[in-house]
């Protein structure tokens, strides 16, 4: 039971907490699911999950996160793509 639940703490507080990047909400949810998929994906790969299911996860919770967050509270400068 615990090797589901830490790592989805911890994915969720990734996600929340990097997926600022980014000045529009476009930029955010796009840099928070590629900042997410990569974390749980290595999360699930560590905890012998399925990397896969991880970086789905993981992309959603960080696009969501970085959707629903604005500039103002975490602005971490221009993405590399602009």
């Amino acid at each position: 039971m615990f090797y589901g639940i830490a790592p989805a703490i911890v994915l969720v507080g990734l996600g929340l907490s990097l997926a600022g990047c980014g000045y529009s909400t476009g930029d955010r949810a796009a840099s928070g699911g590629l900042i997410g998929a990569g974390a749980g994906a290595g999360i699930s790969a560590v905890t012998g999950g399925s990397p896969l299911t991880g970086a789905l996860v993981g992309g959603a919770v960080g696009a969501v996160g970085g959707a629903v967050t604005s500039h103002d509270d975490v602005n971490l400068g221009r993405p590399l793509w602009r």
